[in-house]
Formats: C-alpha cells, structure tokens, sequence
C-alpha cells in the first residue's frame, strides 16, 4: 500500500529530526558520514527503543541533507554566520543548533523544497530539542535570513 500524503509529509520531518541528530553525533564522537548514516538508518528508522516507537523516515532525504551538510559544510556555515550577530559565528552556538542550521542549510542549497516549508520543518525541530520556544524563533530569523539568500526569488514581493 502506497503511504497517504501525510504519511509522507511525517517520514520528511522524521527525516530532518534524524539528519539533525546525526549530524550532532557525527560532531560529538567524531564518527565519520558513513558509519553514521548507517546506523540511523538500521537502528532508528522505524525502531523501538526502550519502549519509544522511531517514526520511518524517508532514507532519500535523510541521505541527501547528511550528504548535501558534509559536502557544502563551509558554503552552510558561512551562510549561518552572515546570518547570526557578529561576534557569535557558527562554532560559538550550542552543537544542536549547529547541526540544524547546516542540515537545514543543505536542504535549503538543495533547492528541491520550498524555503518556507524548509523554515517551518527546521523551527519545529528546534521546538522539539528546545520545547521552552526561546531558540525557536532564534532558528526561525536565522534561517528565514540563510533562506532569503540562498533562494530570493522565492521571497519575491514580500517584506524583508
């Protein structure tokens, strides 16, 4: 049976919740892409955990915002710094958010989706990882800046 729209829809933001996680872990532990990808993809993806159901994810995405993170590490980043206040660059942020503004960053060089449903996706994981909502409208001004130069075309007649 074909998954519904919505079905769909979930196994995309499963998927950039687990390129966030990923992305952090491959930081933290210093483990490269591959090993990485791979047990996300066979221990997370659809798992149980101490009781806890992981959604499915959709392994195409997942695999092109870890892929697209890594390859255009430097691009993301230096857009995420044009974006924050001047004396906080990219490597002064909390890891977390470090990890969601590059898989974000590569969703965004990607192109595939639109930046705004790009911002919506990343803000709601920003809320999952920091559910008092402060660093969510923090993620929101970022990539909204990080989004507006990546695709302007996309933001064509509205207010900066």
């Amino acid at each position: 049976m074909k998954p519904t729209r919505e079905a769909k829809r979930q196994m995309k933001s499963a998927s950039r919740l687990f390129a966030v996680q990923a992305l952090f872990q491959m930081e933290a532990s210093d483990s490269d892409l591959d090993a990485v990808r791979e047990e996300f993809e066979t221990h997370r993806f659809g798992a149980v955990i101490e009781g806890d159901e992981y959604a499915e994810g959709n392994i195409d995405l997942f695999r092109a915002l870890l892929n697209g993170a890594v390859e255009h590490q430097g691009k993301v980043d230096k857009m995420t710094d044009r974006a924050l206040v001047a004396k906080w660059p990219i490597n002064r942020i909390d890891p977390t958010l470090r990890a969601l503004f590059r898989a974000a960053g590569a969703e965004l060089t990607l192109g595939n989706t639109p930046p705004k449903v790009v911002i919506t996706e990343f803000v709601d994981v920003a809320k999952a990882f920091f559910p008092d909502g402060k660093e969510a409208k923090f993620v929101n001004a970022v990539l909204d800046h990080m989004a507006r130069e990546v695709q302007p075309e996309a933001f064509t007649g509205t207010s900066p």
